[in-house]
């Protein structure tokens, strides 16, 4: 890992001598690794991360970490933990589609004073109305409608509609 560190940093412009020295690594370690043939874990990696761009790009671009797993564990046959399956793809730069986890939803606070004291009930007609306004999107533009009931009765006392330019 420590020369896999080296070789980026190496890459990146920095000498290999002040790296090995910062990194606490001689130098012929260094260069020892980089002339030694990739192992296996490094050449199977490179054969799975092959597949797991297939399987990827078969999902169009949707598929995450754990379906991909799934997918090449169940669908291919293959033997293979969920955070290898991670770690290549993160390398690789892909990942799936994340949808926003669906939260509570918190209403806007008031505009105008409560008189109601949100208690909606009525001994009598004709003594409390409440009226709720929609907004409904057409072609044509948006249609405004207003109801207003009576808290007693529970019926629609009057509304209205009217569209918006």
């Amino acid at each position: 890992m420590t020369c896999r560190l080296l070789h980026e940093l190496s890459r990146d412009g920095i000498d290999v001598a002040v790296a090995c020295r910062v990194l606490h690594l001689s130098r012929s370690t260094y260069y020892d690794w980089c002339s030694r043939p990739p192992s296996l874990r490094d050449v199977d990696d490179a054969h799975l991360l092959q597949e797991i761009r297939e399987v990827h790009a078969a999902s169009r671009a949707t598929y995450g970490a754990p379906r991909v797993h799934a997918e090449l564990k169940l669908g291919r046959g293959h033997r293979i933990g969920k955070k290898r399956v991670a770690r290549l793809m993160r390398i690789a730069g892909l990942q799936g589609v994340c949808h926003r986890r669906k939260g509570r939803h918190r209403p806007a606070p008031a505009v105008h004073d409560d008189l109601v004291r949100r208690r909606f009930t009525a001994i009598a007609p004709d003594q409390l109305w409440c009226t709720d306004v929609t907004e409904h999107p057409t072609r044509e533009g948006r249609v405004y409608c207003c109801a207003v009931l009576d808290v007693f009765s529970r019926r629609i006392v009057g509304g209205v509609c009217c569209r918006s330019s």
